[in-house]
C-alpha cells in the first residue's frame, strides 16, 4: 500500500515535487524523469502534484489491487520470473495474462455451431480453424471425427473442394445438392 503521507514527504525532499522522487514511489516512472530533467515542468507540476497528490496515492493503491487480485487468479505474476511489473502497464499486463492464461477458449464444436449457423450450415476446414484458433490438422480431425459420429456429412463441390455441412443448421430453401 502507498501512504499519502510517504508521498508528501517525498514530494517536500524533491525540492516541492521539481525532481519528482514521489512520482517514482507511486510507479509513475515516465513523469518522475520529465519531472526529474523539467524541474517539475518549471514548479507548475509539482504546483499541481501538492493538490493531486492523494488521488495520485489512491490511483496507484487500485493499480496494486488489480495486480493481486490478477496474481491470486492466475497464480503466478504478470510479469513471469522477472517480478512484478511496472503499475502504469498493469492494464497492459493483465491483457497478457487474460490472453495467454486467462481466456476461457470455446470448446471446438460450440465455435464450429457458430460458424455453420452463420455459413447456412456449411464448414471448409479452414473456416473452422480460423475460428476456433487452431491448426488446420486439428480441425480437420475434429470434423471427421463429427463426421464419423454422423452429426455432419461430408460434401464434395464440383471444384473438388470438401465442404462439412450440419444439415440442421442448413439453409431449407438452398438445395445442397449444387456439389
Amino acid at each position: 500500500m502507498y501512504s499519502t503521507l510517504i508521498a508528501y514527504i517525498l514530494w517536500f525532499l524533491s525540492g516541492f515535487g521539481a525532481l519528482g522522487f514521489h512520482r517514482f514511489y507511486l510507479g509513475k516512472i515516465p513523469s518522475g524523469l520529465l519531472w526529474m530533467f523539467t524541474g517539475g515542468l518549471g514548479g507548475l507540476g509539482g504546483l499541481y502534484d501538492l493538490f493531486t497528490l492523494p488521488g495520485q496515492v489512491r490511483e496507484a493503491n487500485m493499480r496494486n489491487a488489480i495486480y493481486d487480485q490478477i496474481n491470486r487468479q492466475y497464480g503466478s505474476t504478470i510479469a513471469g520470473d522477472r517480478g512484478p511489473v511496472n503499475w502504469r502497464y498493469a492494464n497492459d499486463a493483465e491483457f497478457k495474462v487474460m490472453g495467454a492464461k486467462g481466456r476461457q477458449k470455446d470448446p471446438p464444436e460450440k465455435v464450429i455451431l457458430k460458424l455453420a449457423s452463420e455459413n447456412k450450415g456449411m464448414l471448409t476446414v479452414s473456416d473452422v480453424a480460423l475460428g476456433a484458433d487452431i491448426p488446420m490438422d486439428e480441425a480437420r480431425k475434429i470434423l471427421d471425427t463429427l463426421v464419423i459420429k454422423g452429426f455432419v456429412e461430408l460434401r464434395v463441390r464440383k471444384s473438388g473442394s470438401l465442404v462439412y455441412v450440419i444439415p440442421d443448421l442448413a439453409d431449407k430453401d438452398e438445395p445442397l445438392e449444387d456439389f
